[in-house]
């Protein structure tokens, strides 16, 4: 998937300013695609060059005048292929934490347990901002009403594919953390 893919899905939400896509896309899209606003930026200057945007200027007093982008029908297009097209393979895990999982018997292992803390913390908070958006998005409906009325359930999907992943970052650390503490109890260390 592309980034340009990524910002077209969010735009199906409506209009929207780079500063707000940058902020809705840390908050929707950040669950399985991560983008620095230089990026959004760069990649909607590309698409509105291409007619898959467009763009219109808010004149603002004592701030800068600000663009807001919507989806053309050439956007509208490209995403209705994008969706028609096979996705291939899914896309490897690359993580340092792991790679340091991974050599953690030659050495003492209170770093990686460290690392392993810091990112069980961050999926917390992660999962705290993705239940605070899965609240918005069913505004006091049931998930069975939400996923029955709404007008769009793909970004609803999506985030509980993110909850998933992150509960599953918490299951695995809460494990690791077991494995690595009895180890380094018990285990000598290799100096190789």
């Amino acid at each position: 998937m592309t980034l340009r893919n990524a910002v077209m899905a969010t735009l199906l939400e409506g209009e929207a300013s780079g500063y707000d896509l940058a902020k809705g896309f840390n908050a929707s899209v950040a669950n399985f695609w991560t983008a620095t606003p230089q990026q959004l930026y760069r990649e909607l200057d590309r698409m509105e060059r291409e007619g898959l945007v467009t763009a219109r200027v808010i004149r603002q007093d004592r701030r800068p005048d600000k663009r807001l982008f919507s989806l053309t029908d050439a956007g509208h297009d490209a995403l209705r292929t994008y969706l028609a097209d096979p996705i291939g393979r899914p896309t490897a895990i690359r993580d340092g934490l792991l790679v340091k999982v991974q050599c953690a018997d030659i050495a003492d292992p209170a770093p990686v347990q460290a690392d392993i803390t810091a990112r069980m913390a961050w999926a917390r908070e992660k999962l705290a901002r993705y239940e605070r958006l899965r609240e918005r998005l069913l505004g006091g409906r049931t998930e069975d009403a939400y996923l029955t009325e709404a007008d769009r359930v793909g970004p609803y999907l999506t985030l509980l594919r993110g909850i998933a992943f992150e509960e599953e970052n918490l299951r695995w650390g809460e494990m690791a953390l077991r494995v690595l503490a009895a180890r380094s109890s018990t285990a000598p260390r290799s100096g190789r």
